[in-house]
Order: structure tokens, then C-alpha cells, then sequence
């Protein structure tokens, strides 16, 4: 499995490379702008999120181009686990998506205080993009299989706007079942049930991705 994810990461290393040099410099005007204007940080947070995860997935492509995904089929390893590296991938760079928009935020808050009326702003922001992000992998990899590999940039778009509509979908549901105004409370737990849908519907698609994966013939 490290060998894997090394493949995984060096796959995706070179576009990676480039959106972290464009989210760092982002983040810098992000941070040195006056946070009056929210609407920066919001969209700093999901693009790093999101971004970062979209980057993870897309380098599939490259795979593809070289035809490593087919050597990989002669070595000693599980297709399940080819898959499971995938996922894991994705949460890896998830993770460092998260990094950077929780530094951009604190440092921002740090120097300009707290722009949101809620205090819950800030985690609703983090869930969303959590949550585009897991709906994106859990849609992006069953139809990667399915669909063909040479179909990777229309999966792509396709994960992306219907990972977004899924969340919206969700927050409206939230928003139905608790009328306004939410309590903190309230906020805190429509957050996780987001979370949770994303979550369980990223974990059901690991063995539907799986059994696309062993029945696909090359």
C-alpha cells in the first residue's frame, strides 16, 4: 500500500506543485486584503479544499496516458487495493487541502478579527468543502471504471457539479428541518449530518469502485 500511495503522490506531484505555489501566493493577498470582505476567505477555504482534492483524482489521467494503469495489473497486487490507494489519496491531499485553508483562516482572523456573523461560519464553510470533496471521489471513481478511462475530464466536471448540487441538496434539507433561525446547536448538527451523508456515501462507493474495477477487462 505505500508503494501505492508514492505512485499516487508522485502521479499527482507536478499539478499539485503548481496549485500550491498559486494557494500560497492567493493566500497571502487573501490575508493581507481587510477581511470586510468575506467572501474572499470563503472562497479561499473551498477552493483549497476542493482544489487539492480535484488535483488528486484528476491525476488518474496521467495514469491512464502512460499506461501504468495496466503494468500495475502484472505486479502482485489487488485490484482493491489499487482502489483503496485512490481513496486514501484522496483523503491524504483532503487533509493538506484543510491545512491550508485553516492557516489562511487563522491568520486572517489573527490580523483583521473574526468576519462572520456566527461563529459556526467557519465550520459550515469547512464541512462544505469536505463534504463536495468526498461526494466528488465517491462519484468520480465508480464512473472512472465504468464509463472508460478516456472519458476522465467529462467525469471530472460531472463529479464536481454533482458533488456541489448534492451538498446544496443536503443544506436545504437542514435548513427544512430546522426552520430559522438555528440555534448553534442546531447549526453544529446539520453540519454533521452533511458530514455523515458524505462520508457513508464515500465509503459505499469503495466496493461498488472495487467491483466495477475486476470487471473491467483491458
Amino acid at each position: 500500500m505505500r508503494g501505492l500511495l508514492k505512485n499516487n503522490f508522485y502521479a499527482a506531484y507536478a499539478n499539485v506543485k503548481v496549485f500550491s505555489i498559486v494557494m500560497i501566493l492567493l493566500g497571502i493577498f487573501v490575508v493581507a486584503m481587510d477581511n470586510k470582505i468575506p467572501s474572499l476567505i470563503i472562497g479561499y477555504l473551498l477552493l483549497a479544499m476542493i482544489g487539492f482534492s480535484f488535483n488528486s483524482i484528476a491525476s488518474l489521467r496521467k495514469e491512464s496516458s502512460t499506461k501504468w494503469s495496466r503494468y500495475k495489473l502484472t505486479a502482485p497486487i489487488k485490484r482493491s487495493a489499487i482502489v483503496q490507494s485512490y481513496f486514501l489519496s484522496l483523503l491524504l491531499w483532503l487533509i493538506v487541502g484543510m491545512v491550508f485553508a485553516g492557516i489562511g483562516v487563522a491568520m486572517s482572523i489573527m490580523l483583521h478579527g473574526y468576519p462572520f456573523d456566527r461563529n459556526t461560519d467557519v465550520f459550515m464553510l469547512f464541512v462544505l468543502g469536505i463534504g463536495i470533496s468526498l461526494f466528488m471521489g465517491a462519484i468520480f471513481f465508480p464512473l472512472f471504471y465504468l464509463g472508460g478511462e478516456e472519458r476522465n475530464e467529462v467525469f471530472l466536471v460531472i463529479s464536481l457539479l454533482c458533488s456541489i448540487g448534492l451538498v446544496m441538496g443536503l443544506s436545504t434539507f437542514v435548513n427544512t428541518l430546522f426552520p430559522a433561525p438555528m440555534s448553534t446547536v442546531q447549526i453544529i448538527l446539520g453540519g454533521i449530518i452533511i458530514l455523515a451523508c458524505a462520508l457513508i456515501v464515500f465509503i459505499l462507493a469503495y466496493p461498488l469502485t472495487v467491483s466495477l474495477y475486476y470487471k473491467k477487462e483491458y
